[in-house]
């Protein structure tokens, strides 16, 4: 029923402004508020793009959390 009013309410992607909106996306990312004001209506490419750079954002905020490296095989010992 949410998905549904946001679509209604945002028939044309709310980044891009040219794609129908499909999707229905958190503005502030990582929120679970779903309010209607804290959705928006996006296409399907707008809302992947917009995820993964999110998703980059949050990697590069937590560097200590990267698996550390493997020993080279070659060099062991």
């Amino acid at each position: 029923m949410i998905r549904a009013r946001v679509l209604a309410r945002d028939p044309v992607c709310r980044i891009c402004g040219i794609r129908r909106s499909t999707q229905v996306d958190h503005v502030q990312a990582m929120t679970d508020d779903h309010r209607d004001r804290a959705l928006q209506g996006v296409c399907g490419p707008c809302h992947a793009q917009k995820s993964a750079a999110e998703g980059a954002a949050g990697r590069a905020r937590r560097p200590g959390r990267r698996r550390p490296d493997d020993p080279h095989p070659g060099r062991l010992g």
